[in-house]
């Protein structure tokens, strides 16, 4: 990757609706040969997918929570498990299995109370594998980026 790449992902990651031509232009290119390395760079894998990224509230889902998750029975089964589930959660945005006194993380986008209450039935039950969660509802946000430093 050279520096001409390293731009064109930072342009793409500020506004992916460019034309190729305008992103070409920006990065003194031709156009052929600044989709041929837009081209390639998704093949490799470092463009993972062009998306279009919501304004939460505006699309119904303005109550944002964090929520730290402890299992009772450990390993990968178990985990695997619970993050499939997790993972199926219309409002489950983010799920993570990490380290330290917790076993999952999940950031969570909602309509309202009442989904989290559904939520919190369907993955935090008695019958879960869960011995116990702690939510953080999101006030304020301070930051809050898509776009990775290169």
């Amino acid at each position: 990757m050279d520096r001409i790449d390293t731009k064109l992902l930072n342009l793409l990651q500020q506004d992916a609706s460019r034309t190729n031509v305008a992103l070409a232009d920006e990065v003194g290119l031709s156009p052929s040969s600044c989709l041929r390395r837009i081209q390639r760079l998704t093949k490799s894998g470092i463009i993972d997918r062009i998306v279009a990224v919501l304004n939460p509230a505006k699309a119904g889902r303005g109550i944002k929570a964090l929520v730290s998750v402890e299992l009772k029975l450990h390993g990968e089964p178990h985990m695997r498990r619970f993050l499939k589930a997790a993972a199926a959660e219309e409002a489950v945005s983010h799920a993570y299995a990490v380290t330290g006194a917790t076993d999952v993380v999940l950031m969570l986008r909602l309509r309202d109370m009442e989904e989290f209450e559904g939520l919190c039935d369907r993955l935090f039950a008695d019958e879960t594998n869960v011995a116990r969660f702690f939510t953080m509802m999101i006030i304020r946000t301070a930051k809050e980026e898509t776009a990775i430093r290169l």
